[in-house]
């Protein structure tokens, strides 16, 4: 069993699928800690509801390594295997990321390399924007660069002719808690290899 450390500033909606497959003893995981650095994030009221461990740490007036090595402790105490960024809303230091080379794992609301940088609505907004027939997600490692890390596993989702973001944003989370999911199980039963700043998949 795997025990995930989740970092979330949002409503962390996908993390309410990882709940819900854990609860259904379809993941042998186990989430350890949820952390914030908005203390007004539904994704503490979730993970409270779930006797998950909350904890929020103010980002305000600090370093980014400095914050860092706060969230850093505490998932250290809580024994996290793997960190799931959700609607995480800040850059990672270089020192975190190295510190947990390989086992942060972010989902993205495109195909990646395509609309990288953004986040949330926005990234939906210039997809539409662009006139593209298809988008999806990507769930890849976190390394220095931004959005940039080895990709894991991507989903396409198509695009409908009156599509809004809100509808975008329904279509593409539905992909985003698939792939998640299967990412945790793949990380799990060690079946993700990075070579040479790409992932393999082992059968």
């Amino acid at each position: 069993m795997i025990n995930i450390g989740i970092l979330a500033s949002t409503k962390a909606t996908d993390m309410q699928a990882i709940i819900d497959a854990i609860e259904a003893k379809k993941l042998n995981a186990k989430i350890s800690v949820v952390i914030s650095n908005k203390e007004d994030s539904y994704a503490l009221v979730r993970a409270k509801n779930h006797n998950i461990d909350a904890v929020f740490i103010d980002s305000k007036n600090k370093e980014r390594e400095e914050f860092d090595k706060e969230i850093n402790s505490v998932l250290k105490k809580n024994n996290v295997d793997l960190i799931i960024l959700i609607g995480y809303m800040r850059w990672l230091s270089e020192w975190f990321v190295k510190e947990w080379k390989n086992k942060i794992i972010n989902i993205h609301p495109s195909l990646l390399p395509d609309f990288a940088g953004g986040m949330d609505k926005d990234v939906h907004e210039e997809v539409l924007k662009s006139n593209v027939k298809t988008t999806g997600c990507t769930l890849h490692f976190v390394d220095e660069s931004k959005d940039n890390g080895p990709i894991i596993l991507q989903k396409e989702v198509n695009i409908d002719e009156n599509e809004t973001i809100e509808t975008l944003k329904e279509k593409v989370q539905k992909a985003e808690q698939e792939i998640i999911l299967r990412g945790i199980k793949l990380f799990d039963e060690g079946k993700i290899k990075v070579d040479g700043g790409k992932v393999r998949i082992l059968e």
